[in-house]
């Protein structure tokens, strides 16, 4: 079973409102505006409802996974949401940062360890996060639009820096009779 199917990982189509806020988020200000208010009040909201909901699902109809990843200079977990893009049986990570001019820090955390874990709907599992190869790349690329209309946009301010793509690889530390 892949990584996508062990966490019952799904985009639900987004109603026209969550269309709209998609558009919002994917232009110049509201992607700045994003980049720095997000994570804090999704956050929140996450803490409020005990994980069961997140801001990009209510707002834009997105589905957000949770990856804590440890931190390159503190050495201390780090969470981030994210939006994954289901490739194949697993699932895959773009570095965008909202199409701003900086690489996000949880890319340098993956660079620096790989080893991390992802969370989505109440199921955590460990993971270990490698760079997408070309193929993977190109396919991440063509798929990312269909889940978060964003993408293609931010990818299109994204200049002076490579986009940075993780593929996620499920750990699978699950033991039970005969293993």
């Amino acid at each position: 079973m892949g990584l996508a199917a062990e966490l019952s990982y799904v985009h639900p189509r987004p109603n026209p409102f969550q269309r709209s806020m998609q558009v919002l988020a994917s232009t110049r200000p509201g992607a700045w505006l994003l980049s720095r208010s997000l994570a804090t009040v999704d956050g929140a909201v996450s803490r409020l409802s005990k994980g069961r909901v997140s801001l990009p699902r209510l707002f834009a109809g997105t589905s957000v996974v949770v990856l804590t990843s440890t931190g390159r200079k503190t050495g201390q977990p780090r969470s981030t949401h994210l939006i994954a893009i289901p490739i194949g049986d697993t699932l895959a990570l773009l570095g965008t940062n909202f199409g701003q001019k900086d690489t996000p820090a949880w890319v340098f955390n993956l660079e620096a360890d790989p080893r991390s874990k992802v969370a989505y709907d109440g199921t955590t599992l460990d993971v270990v996060a490698r760079p997408a190869t070309e193929a993977e790349r190109a396919q991440v690329l063509d798929s990312s639009a269909s889940v978060y209309g964003g993408y293609l946009k931010y990818q299109q301010r994204i200049t002076g820096r490579r986009l940075r793509i993780f593929v996620l690889e499920s750990v699978n530390a699950r033991s039970g009779p005969g293993s």
